[in-house]
């Protein structure tokens, strides 16, 4: 039994931990999660490290959020998975913050409990029609192409649209944009979801428009990424040569920074190359700029369904501190689709006893540390709690950012233990008291060894398809094969 109840393992703990070990729990198994153990079972050498999440599958967004067709990226989970298989380390999966175990219940059995669990919702626009069929977040769409189990039987409807409109430019857009316009053949060898590969192969979407609020030159995506989007086959690219005129604002822009510079420089090669006009039949690519999401439009045909986007014409506004943003000119213009995905970015979600900044959605915190209330005061710590990711600075970076902010946790973590020695001496319960507390609510939780089943199974069924793995994509698939 590799999923299991805390009483088999309860008897075994006792006799093998050290007699007051340092307690340390993460929430989270993406990569600040798995960052965060990592430095700290290197830091301190006694230390015991629990992850948990509520997930049966650990690795978070290197899972579920990096492309099926970015294998590279997803080699950090090896570096993971040592970690995991620490002999001071433990995986906890299918262990739900709020409803398996409390914040207060965690920092009662721990000396140090780190939130890194990310941002699982996401921001809404707040205009008319956002609720309307077929508009969606980047979010949902990424976790449906990645057999994310939430994610599965998210309504998705290709068949009936040539058009869909992604609202953002940002890499999540770009990677969006990619998946509904790369042949479903180039697809087929990646570990993307059989169910959406299917969805894909039979997608009537042709046109797709990315959309952006303001100018080339401020476009948030890397060139990268923009590199590989431009590069699909016999992909019609279109650009209005007028958005690439440059004010001597953009000019100072582009001096100063090289990622915007290359972006513009690839942006403008796309816009004079290639061909004007698409054949018949054949994928297009449209940047669109200086717009920004006024109102949904609902279909006369299919009542409920979005039918376009009413647009909004900006133009960049200086705010001081070389800042610009973008604002309205009262000019309009309607784009019809069938299809939104909203990238306009994730949004944490708070739980019950957490201090929480609604307006920025990330845990008031100094360093890793997290503060009583969003005042700032540095006084006002919540002792022996901290976070780490986009729970701390918000949904940005790439993985290796993680890398930074969980070495900057760390040594926050680090300097209060050495202030607090006396109360961190004192012993927790830790693994064995979470155990407990896990057996007596019948929490069936999945450890690593689950884990590498599953993966087992991903792998050898993935052969059979010429795939690196074919993802188990339902939270009763997982959890049966973790049971096995």
């Amino acid at each position: 039994m590799a999923i299991f109840q805390a009483r088999t393992w309860l008897s075994r703990s006792f006799s093998t931990l050290s007699s007051h070990p340092l307690r340390v729990c993460v929430v989270g198994s993406g990569p600040a999660g798995f960052y965060t153990a990592e430095k700290m079972l290197k830091a301190h050498q006694e230390a015991q490290v629990d992850i948990i999440d509520r997930l049966p599958t650990p690795f978070g967004l290197v899972r579920s959020g990096v492309a099926p067709d970015h294998p590279e990226t997803k080699i950090v989970i090896n570096q993971f998975s040592r970690v995991a298989r620490h002999d001071r380390c433990s995986f906890f999966g299918n262990v739900t913050l709020g409803s398996s175990v409390s914040l207060l219940e965690l920092r009662e059995l721990y000396h140090v409990v780190v939130l890194a669990y990310g941002a699982e919702s996401d921001r809404a626009l707040g205009i008319p029609g956002e609720d309307l069929v077929g508009i969606h977040s980047a979010r949902e769409f990424v976790w449906w192409y990645n057999g994310h189990p939430d994610c599965k039987n998210l309504d998705l409807d290709l068949k009936n649209t040539d058009t869909a409109v992604i609202l953002g430019q940002g890499n999540v857009a770009l990677d969006v944009a990619r998946i509904l316009l790369r042949p479903a053949t180039e697809l087929a060898t990646t570990d993307i979801a059989s169910h959406a590969l299917a969805a894909l192969e039979e997608s009537s979407i042709r046109k797709v428009y990315l959309v952006g609020r303001r100018g080339p030159v401020q476009a948030a995506c890397t060139a990268k990424e923009l590199r590989e989007v431009l590069g699909i086959k016999d992909l019609c690219i279109h650009l209005q040569e007028a958005d690439l005129l440059k004010t001597p604002k953009d000019e100072e822009e582009i001096k100063n920074n090289r990622i915007q510079r290359r972006v513009y420089e690839l942006l403008s090669k796309a816009a004079t190359t290639g061909p004007s006009h698409p054949r018949s039949g054949q994928r297009e690519l449209h940047f669109v700029f200086f717009r920004k999401p006024d109102r949904f439009l609902e279909s006369d045909e299919r009542r409920g369904h979005v039918s376009g986007v009413h647009f909004e014409k900006t133009v960049l506004k200086d705010v001081g501190d070389g800042k610009r943003v973008a604002v309205g000119t009262g000019q309009f213009e309607d784009l019809e689709c069938g299809m939104v995905l909203k990238s306009i970015g994730y949004k944490s979600v708070p739980v019950d006893g957490l201090p929480f900044d609604h307006q920025k959605g990330v845990v008031p915190n100094i360093r890793g540390r997290v503060l009583h209330d969003t005042s700032g005061d540095p006084t006002l710590l919540e002792e022996g709690l901290y976070v780490c990711g986009w729970l701390k600075r918000g949904p940005t970076g790439i993985i290796a950012t993680n890398l930074y902010c969980a070495e900057e946790t760390v040594v926050s973590i680090s300097e209060d233990l050495n202030l607090l020695a006396s109360k961190a001496s004192l012993p927790k319960p830790g693994r064995e008291g979470l155990l407990h507390l896990l057996d007596n609510r019948k929490v069936k939780f999945v450890q690593f060894s689950a884990w590498e089943k599953i993966d087992s199974t991903e792998t050898r069924l993935g052969s059979l398809k010429n795939k690196p793995r074919e993802k188990l994509t339902t939270w009763e698939e997982l959890l049966k094969v973790a049971r096995e």
